[in-house]
Formats: structure tokens, sequence, C-alpha cells
């Protein structure tokens, strides 16, 4: 017992150590009822938020596997999300998007849970946040990637709702916040990886770099591309971007993952990434499910 408290009092001096003016958590390919690593990484997130003033949760899609929910009463929405998050520090605000699991279900539910929830704030299937504290600004950009690839808009029985999605509207709303964008910092949320170590079809990456990675290339602002979907941690970097490609890990079960081209580093632990910043720096902490950083993606000013 008394090792176990001198344990967490050590890790809790680390954690303060990363706290900047405004912090928040990123998490995805969570809802597994709480089974493998997902309750006791709610728990660990839970007991940092203690330590570090952890502001919101930006949620990255796939909360629910398999088949997304039903409807806003779905018991989903208990034993993947209430029920798992439930220590009273992570009664925040959650910024979520959808993601393909959530397209096998009922997509509009996902939005209308706003109305049931207090701390879940999704407004639309995209949209845009700028948060501030001390003076510094970050702009988060959260876009629906499922309706930007053929392979989702494609299978109409899989993933009925994607196709009625109006792709072109989505991206030029796109250009637009990232052409008015003055914040300090700017972050791009979406499901699907545009750079990853992944044996999903290469069409996924295709159009997201298509479609997305030729907008936020263009407008020469954007700081970090931040995703899920492939189950483990990826940093990327590309010769010809000035842009990190995050991948995060999943919540509750990861995968295996390799280096490819632009790698800074890669993982297959399971956890969640701490983002920190104030107006010289942002910092994302990929932490494992022990509460150990893996990597930081860093920026500076």
């Amino acid at each position: 017992m008394l090792a176990a408290v001198v344990a967490f009092a050590q890790d809790a001096t680390v954690w303060k150590s990363l706290e900047k003016p405004l912090n928040f958590y990123l998490a995805n390919d969570l809802g597994r009822n709480g089974y493998y690593d997902q309750k006791p990484i709610a728990e660990l997130m839970g007991k940092m938020a203690e330590t570090i003033d952890i502001e919101f949760v930006v949620a990255a899609g796939d909360v629910h596997h398999f088949e997304g929910v039903r409807s806003v009463q779905d018991p989903l929405w208990m034993t993947n999300y209430e029920l798992i998050y439930s220590h009273p520090d992570l009664m925040l605000p959650w910024f979520p998007v959808l993601g393909n699991h959530e397209y096998r279900g009922n997509t509009q539910a996902v939005i209308d849970y706003s109305n049931i929830s207090a701390r879940w704030e999704m407004p639309a299937r995209y949209y845009t946040k700028v948060m501030e504290e001390d003076g510094a600004t970050i702009r988060l950009v959260l876009i629906d990637t499922a309706p930007l690839l053929d392979k989702y808009r494609e299978d109409t029985e899989k993933y009925p709702d994607a196709g009625k999605q109006d792709m072109d509207k989505q991206l030029a709303w796109l250009d637009s916040v990232l052409a008015s964008a003055k914040e300090d910092w700017v972050m791009v949320v979406g499901h699907h990886p545009i750079y990853a170590d992944t044996d999903k079809n290469e069409s996924e990456r295709a159009d997201m770099q298509k479609r997305v990675d030729s907008i936020l290339r263009k407008h020469g602002n954007v700081d970090m591309y931040v995703c899920g979907h492939i189950h483990n941690f990826q940093h990327i970097r590309k010769p010809d971007s000035k842009i990190d490609y995050v991948v995060n890990t999943s919540g509750s079960l990861a995968r295996e993952v390799k280096p490819i081209d632009g790698t800074q580093f890669c993982s297959g632990a399971t956890g969640f990434s701490l983002i920190t910043l104030d107006k010289k720096e942002l910092c994302l902490y990929m932490m494992d499910k022990e509460g150990k950083v893996l990597h930081t993606v860093r920026r500076t000013k």
C-alpha cells in the first residue's frame, strides 16, 4: 500500500511538471464496455486530472464499438461512456467527432446526445472551437472524416449515412475556417489518419491526402493533425510539410505498429494523449496506461 502511495506521488510530481495554462486530453477508440484497458485508462485520466488542471477532452471517434448506437437511450452510452469516465474530474466538456464505428449506427443520435449529457458537446458533424487561457489561444477544427472517404461513401449497407453527407460543403468549410484562423495554435482533429502504418485499405489515406491534407498544407497555419482509428501511437513528419501528423492510440485495445517513411515515433501501447500549451509552446504527450510519457510532440514559436 505504501509503495503504491509513493509511486502515485512520484507520478503526480512528474504530471504536474507538464502542466501549462491550458491543458486537455485526446482520447479515442474507446468503447468496449470497460474491457481490456478501457476502465484502468479512464481511472488514470481521472487521477491525472486531480493533479493537472484539465479543461476538456477531445474524443477523436469510435467512442462506441462496434455497431455505433441506435438512439440517445442506447445502453452503450452507459457501458461505453458514462459509467467508465465517471471520475469527478472527468465531468468536463467532451468535444467528439464521429468515427467509422459510429457510422455503422445512428449518427444523428451521437450528435443529439448533446441534449442528454451536459458534458457531451457536439453541435454538428464538424465544427470549430477556440479555447483561451492566460492569453494563449488554440483553434480546434473538428472534422467528419468517414464521409470524405470513398470506401465508406460507397458501402451504403454498412455505413448508410456516409454517402448522404455533402463532402464538398465540408471541405469548403474547412478551407474557410483555416483561411481566417489567427490563433496561436491550430489543431485539426479527425478520426482517420492522413499518414500511418496500417493494414487498412490504402485508399483511406489516399483520399485523406488528396482531400484534407491539400487544404491543411495550403494555409501554413496548422500545427498538428491528430486522429485515431489505427489503435496505436504514431508521430509522422514529412519533409515537404510543416505539420506534425499524430495518430493517438486506443484507450482500450491497441495494435502493433512499425515505422514508415517520416515516422518520428511509434508504439503499440494503449493510452491517451495529454496536450498542454501556452503562447510559446504546444506539447502533445503520448501517455501509456501506467501514466508514463512515451513520446513528446513539441511545437515552439
